[in-house]
């Protein structure tokens, strides 16, 4: 990790000698995500940040524990290189936590604000490609919204408030800021991921192939058949996944998901394609991954019968009907049962309270 100096919210700049690592074939990433409450609770501190490799978390720092601290084991390797790794991030971030609390007495009062909940956001980070192509983007956001923007090829911060336009000014009139933050964000940021890159290759740098099933329904309505190509379990999060007709790429009447991630830190995503069911046999769902040795070509698979559906529906509703019938014989039954142990009840209290006086109830 390393942090710089942002005038009206201080970051820190670590520069430390870099190894180089083997990368994959896939693109990587190292993202750090600040924000900072104006109303902290117990539960709630006002400052926190979190950094991610390959969008896995593997440090934190917050104002509770007032301590920067690794989230994945294979962090516990920088420490033993650099024995003055934590201590120096931290410091750093609680300088960061101090001034990101001026930074937002500062705001509230440029928006004339009163008092209350208000939060600053800073996110950053790089990107080095397949093809070793670098990328990277740093920005602060408050209240929710987009407050200012580094632009790293025409080397000038970006105010999309009119309350950012002072900060703007001052970022861009520093001799040498701007360029210092292009050359973190295309170098040092990079050495920094390809050192994490590293340390956890064998949990960054693997490859697991997708899972492709597909399943298909008739479309009642106009005829049409559309078949749904599920890949889970891959990783990393690259895929390309599309539909082909006569082994050509084919768009039309197709949709897909985004891929999101699972809880054991693979992914999963999901595209969609409409067709003339006479035309199934032209189509497959195609897939290429780091995990797999070749692309994969998925077949349609042809919709269940309409007369299968409808005996299942059939099957559903009469399993309904005797699961009411059944549910009604014992509701009467036990009805029964109620009123004749209630008559039982009355004629006891009959019998043993004559010539007493009427109960008040």
């Amino acid at each position: 990790m390393a942090l710089r100096p942002a005038s009206l919210l201080l970051l820190v700049l670590v520069a430390v000698a870099l190894r180089e690592s083997c990368l994959g074939a896939s693109s990587h990433s190292l993202k750090y995500f600040y924000s900072s409450i104006s109303e902290p609770s117990q539960e709630l501190p006002h400052y926190v940040t979190v950094g991610y490799v390959d969008g896995q978390v593997f440090v934190h720092y917050d104002s509770h524990s007032r301590r920067m601290q690794p989230r994945v084991s294979w962090m516990e390797k920088v420490g033993k290189e650099d024995p003055q790794y934590w201590d120096r991030e931290t410091q750093g971030l609680r300088d960061s936590e101090e001034n990101f609390r001026d930074g937002l007495e500062t705001l509230r009062i440029r928006y004339n604000q009163s008092e209350g909940f208000h939060i600053i956001q800073e996110i950053y980070g790089c990107e080095l490609q397949a093809d070793r192509s670098k990328g990277g983007f740093w920005q602060f956001g408050y209240d929710g919204r987009t407050f200012i923007t580094f632009d790293k090829e025409r080397l000038t911060w970006v105010a999309l408030q009119p309350q950012a336009q002072i900060t703007q000014r001052k970022w861009n009139a520093l001799p040498g800021f701007n360029q210092g933050q292009k050359s973190y964000l295309e170098e040092i940021c990079i050495e920094w991921l390809e050192r994490y890159l590293s340390y956890g290759k064998e949990t960054l740098l693997r490859t697991e192939p997708p899972e492709a099933t597909v399943s298909s329904k008739m479309e009642v309505e106009d005829g049409m058949e559309t078949h749904i190509c599920r890949l889970d379990g891959f990783y990393p999060r690259e895929i390309d996944a599309f539909w082909t007709r006569d082994g050509e790429v084919w768009l039309q009447d197709t949709l897909r998901g985004s891929v999101v991630p699972n809880a054991d830190g693979t992914y999963h995503r999901w595209l969609s394609i409409q067709i003339d069911p006479k035309e199934r046999g032209r189509y497959r769902c195609h897939v290429e991954h780091d995990g797999l040795q070749e692309p994969l070509d998925v077949a349609l698979e042809e919709p269940k019968s309409m007369r299968n559906s409808m005996g299942l529906i059939i099957g559903c509703i009469v399993a309904l009907l005797l699961g009411v019938i059944v549910g009604i014989y014992v509701f009467f039954k036990r009805l029964q049962k109620r009123y004749r142990d209630d008559y039982k009840k009355h004629q006891y209290f009959l019998e043993n309270t004559s010539g007493n006086n009427p109960s008040p109830l």
